[in-house]
């Protein structure tokens, strides 16, 4: 079956061309697998499903019923610290890696729901970093310019389907990891509340505050695979189900906060927010200008805090036994947690307590907040210069989400005058997953202002 080497991977695009009997699961397979050839990027995939491996798993699709496999037929990639059944897990480490005997939940209930695996995805090693360039594999290349970073730590995942080779794609979220390569990409990257998404079979970062993302082009694709793996999971200690209504009947918040000065490190980022500001005014909402400094104070206790040793709690014995397996950059990271003793650990708890009554106010005068996604766009020779500075800096309004137990969704915005993607991120209390996205959907759909 001949199909346009341009088409659109989304959701609605292929259950339309499936139903009219014009595409079959197999021919996507294939033209992916051609598009991999043509764009020739090796650091997107460690692992590639083999093309006649995947058209046999599209083959042993049942019968198309959207209904009741929302996912028929979509393919996805999944990043490379998530277990997969049969093929090994590097968390982009080789002498770390390990074949898993089940397949993690999130990823079970992506295919049980009909989606056809494609491969597992690069990231920022053991998911450490915000710049998709801390691996021992070929770097992805960003889809928009090469010459920038990819975003991390889920990098591989959001090259992927920016460059039209997956419908949805995985990722894991623990600083931003879910955010900043959607941001970086022209992506949409949905970061559901803590728990809400099983992470057993995720190699940890830091498990307290870990959740599993989904990348996609469109807020409805999102929410799709995200609506597919919610739910209980009862041999995950950190699964805390929500009660969440359907995107399409949830009620969008209206009254939002903003940054009162936006930290913004260039003019072209400046001009990209000014102009998401307007397209969210032109959707009717009340916008809020917010002193933001508790939420920003919150964000430094990630790494300034005891929470690098919940990393090293993960990983650490792995990298004292193997410190030439580790990346440079990754082993730094790490060898900061000796600095903290269990006593900092509870007053870094303390210290979170506390920061959490002093953000819970907000809630009670907005309903949500929009910021940018992310403050800069760093180039591969800014980061070979200063390997920490842009990677901190792009972590400025991701940071404090997870440790505030907050729902998130990056949405593609206005364009950069330079031509690069930019976006805004809406941060929302737990639970309110549902409305951040039915927000989400009218601000990607509305006209530019």
């Amino acid at each position: 079956m001949t199909i346009e080497a341009d088409l659109s991977l989304d959701r609605a695009s292929l259950h339309r061309a499936y139903a009219a009997g014009r595409l079959r699961p197999v021919d996507v397979v294939a033209l992916i697998h051609r598009r991999i050839a043509a764009l020739d990027d090796p650091g997107i995939f460690i692992h590639l499903i083999p093309e006649p491996q995947a058209r046999a798993a599209a083959e042993a699709l049942p019968t198309f019923d959207p209904q009741k496999l929302p996912l028929w037929g979509l393919p996805v990639v999944v990043k490379d610290n998530i277990d997969v059944a049969g093929l090994p897990t590097t968390a982009a480490c080789p002498g770390f890696a390990y074949t898993p005997d089940r397949t993690a939940p999130a990823v079970q209930r992506l295919l049980d729901a009909g989606a056809v695996l494609i491969g597992k995805t690069n990231l920022d090693q053991f998911a450490t970093g915000l710049v998709g360039v801390r691996t021992p594999y070929p770097v992805p290349r960003n889809a928009f310019d090469p010459a920038r970073v990819p975003g991390g730590s889920s990098s591989g995942s959001a090259v992927a389907v920016a460059q039209g080779l997956a419908t949805l794609s995985l990722g894991t979220d623990t600083a931003g990891s879910g955010r900043v390569p959607a941001a970086l990409n022209g992506l949409v990257g949905l970061k559901p509340s803590l728990g809400v998404v099983s992470t057993r079979g995720v190699v940890p970062a830091c498990r307290s505050l870990d959740c599993v993302s989904v990348f996609a082009r469109t807020v409805p694709d999102a929410w799709a695979g995200f609506a597919a793996m919610a739910g209980n999971d009862p041999e995950d200690a950190f699964s805390c189900p929500i009660a969440w209504q359907e995107m399409d009947i949830a009620t969008p918040p209206r009254r939002i906060g903003v940054p009162r000065v936006p930290e913004l490190d260039d003019e072209a980022g400046r001009a990209a927010w000014d102009a998401a500001r307007l397209r969210l005014a032109g959707l009717g909402l009340e916008i809020v200008p917010l002193d933001l400094a508790d939420f920003h104070a919150t964000a430094r206790l990630l790494y300034d805090g005891p929470w690098v040793a919940e990393r090293a709690a993960a990983v650490g014995d792995f990298c004292t036994a193997h410190l030439d397996a580790v990346h440079p950059v990754t082993r730094g990271i790490l060898a900061g947690a000796d600095r903290f003793s269990a006593v900092d650990a509870f007053r870094g708890l303390y210290e979170l307590a506390e920061m959490r009554r002093r953000t819970a106010p907000v809630w009670q005068d907005v309903e949500a907040l929009a910021v940018p996604s992310v403050p800069c766009f760093p180039t591969l020779a800014e980061l070979a210069a200063d390997p920490l500075g842009p990677n901190a800096r792009l972590g400025t309004y991701t940071n404090f989400v997870n440790l505030l137990d907050l729902a998130a969704l990056a949405v593609p915005g206005p364009m950069r005058p330079d031509g690069l993607p930019a976006g805004i991120t809406l941060i929302g209390p737990r639970g309110s997953d549902a409305r951040l996205a039915a927000l989400g959907a009218q601000f990607q759909e509305s006209p530019a202002a």
